[in-house]
């Protein structure tokens, strides 16, 4: 039998992979990071978090440190060339998870904090310059060969699991010979980055009460369907759909992108072009998550285009799911078929996110006039109203229970002001009303430490949390999913009992990382 090198090893070192180093790092798990790059890409690409992938900052210990860099956003206005409005998201104020329901952010900032945080543990070695072209699977351990390109050197680490947040030209997912399904969407864009002196014009209705731009607007125009994005600091984005004729290497030159943004009188003197390229926004998803000791995450599984402002999102979720079982795996407490439950519950959900993303996408990009008239008329006498969305996990831990099991528990704060995550750590919870945790009998209590579990009586908003489910107990996974509900001590030993453990663990208690 190999010892392995590491617990587990990382390939490539974006924000999915950071996010998941993190998780994995403050559970103790011996991490390696392998990434081509000699560091982070220095231009934006990502722009939005939800209050989802907030609340994965905070488990991280690195809310706060990221907050100051957000602006948060409101709503993303769907627009017909007469300005009328055709679709509203709304994303505007505190959402469930107890942060804003969306914030847009510089990724070049958001990485530097998850880069940092990940430089808080000893157990996390990150690898720069280092290309892996082979993965070599063997019973009980994976080799990793790569180059480091820094000496032009051929070396090899071995690791128990490889997770492959590498991208969608991902090298683990060839090793695991996992195709893409192709979600037909794929339309080539202008992706156009600038630094504005003062805000753009034109843009009234995308204005707070203060008369600061925190809408985001899709502009519906077949001639050609424009997206402006409002951004942290000086920075917007804006994004056009290529058109027949247009040439992909003159459309980006200055000209022609100072000519694409005449509606909104920006002068070339006071802004600055910060990136200007032409990206194909495609969707896909992957058949296959897992192949014994290799995972992937991020887009190495999933592509959407960008319409929901979802694609890391995403990714962050496939993190947060993910960690706590391989964590719990590695150090013995479950047995290895845990991992196969990653795969089935985060690829229906994230499918959810990628049809509406497509979905939205046809409306946003008719390009036909006719086409274009019978959406208009259609949505002018009815306006589509979507709301932040929250898919139900696909089939999973929760078994065939209804909801809400299987959905994504809310972070009441408790009477003293905590948040509900931080009591609970990244772990299991079992939120209950004062009396029922008080009465739970012995059986029960070992069960919950078998699984670390958190017992947090219910107060504050809590307690009305409790209310809404109408339940006495509420068990909460560490990926602040809900396991089940139970109205008596023997219904929440069913619930637990969902959660495989392993009959004899001689696993020594999990860390706890102090921020």
């Amino acid at each position: 039998m190999t010892t392995p090198d590491y617990d587990v090893a990382i390939i490539g070192y974006g924000p999915v992979g950071a996010a998941l180093a993190n998780l994995l790092g403050m559970s103790g798990l011996k991490v390696a990071i392998l990434e081509r790059e000699p560091s982070l890409y220095h231009m934006p690409r990502a722009v939005s978090l939800d209050g989802e992938g907030m609340r994965l900052f905070q488990t991280i210990g690195l809310a706060e440190t990221l907050l100051p860099k957000l602006n948060t956003s409101r709503n993303i206005r769907h627009v017909n060339t007469e300005g009328k409005l055709l679709v509203l998201i709304s994303r505007g104020g505190i959402g469930p998870d107890g942060w804003n329901h969306a914030y847009r952010f510089f990724q070049p900032e958001l990485e530097g904090v998850l880069r940092e945080g990940a430089a808080r543990f000893s157990n996390v070695d990150v690898k720069l310059r280092s290309d892996v072209f082979a993965l070599d699977e063997h019973d009980d351990h994976v080799q990793v060969r790569y180059e480091y390109l820094g000496k032009g050197e051929l070396n090899a680490l071995t690791a128990s699991y490889v997770v492959g947040c590498d991208g969608a030209r991902s090298t683990v997912r060839r090793f695991m010979a996992a195709a893409l399904q192709d979600l037909r969407s794929h339309e080539r864009w202008i992706v156009l980055d600038m630094i504005l002196d003062s805000p753009p014009a034109g843009v009234p209705e995308a204005a707070d009460g203060s008369g600061q731009i925190v809408d985001a607007i899709q502009y519906c125009d077949p001639a050609r369907p424009t997206t402006f994005i409002p951004m942290p600091g000086k920075r917007h984005r804006w994004e056009f759909m290529m058109m027949p004729g247009d040439d992909p290497v003159k459309i980006v030159q200055p000209d022609s992108i100072y000519n694409l943004l005449k509606p909104w009188q920006i002068e070339p003197a006071k802004s600055q072009i910060e990136r200007a390229v032409v990206y194909t926004f495609h969707s896909s998803l992957a058949t296959k998550w897992r192949r014994g000791r290799l995972l992937l995450a991020g887009d190495s599984a999933h592509q959407m285009p960008p319409f929901l402002g979802q694609g890391m999102g995403s990714g962050l979720r496939d993190t947060i799911n993910l960690a706590w079982k391989l964590r719990d795996v590695v150090q013995g407490r479950a047995p290895d078929t845990l991992l196969d439950s990653y795969e089935t519950e985060r690829m229906e959900h994230v499918r959810a996110y990628i049809q509406l993303a497509v979905e939205l996408g046809g409306v946003i990009q008719a390009t036909d006039p006719e086409k274009a008239r019978k959406r208009d008329a259609e949505l002018l006498v009815n306006p589509t109203m979507i709301k932040p969305l929250a898919p139900r996990l696909g089939p999973g831990l929760h078994g065939f229970a209804a909801a809400p099991a299987g959905t994504r528990a809310e972070q009441p704060k408790l009477a003293n002001g905590e948040r509900m995550d931080d009591r609970a750590g990244y772990r299991f919870a079992v939120l209950a009303a004062p009396d029922f945790a008080a009465a739970l009998p012995p059986a029960t209590r070992t069960t919950l430490n078998n699984l670390d579990a958190a017992v947090i009586a219910a107060d504050g908003e809590a307690s009305a949390y409790l209310a809404s489910l109408n339940t006495r107990a509420v068990v909460v996974r560490p990926d602040r999913h809900i396991l089940g509900v139970a109205s008596t001590a023997g219904e929440l030993d069913l619930i637990l009992a969902k959660v495989p453990l392993l009959a004899t663990s001689t696993a020594a208690p999990r860390p706890v990382a102090n921020f």
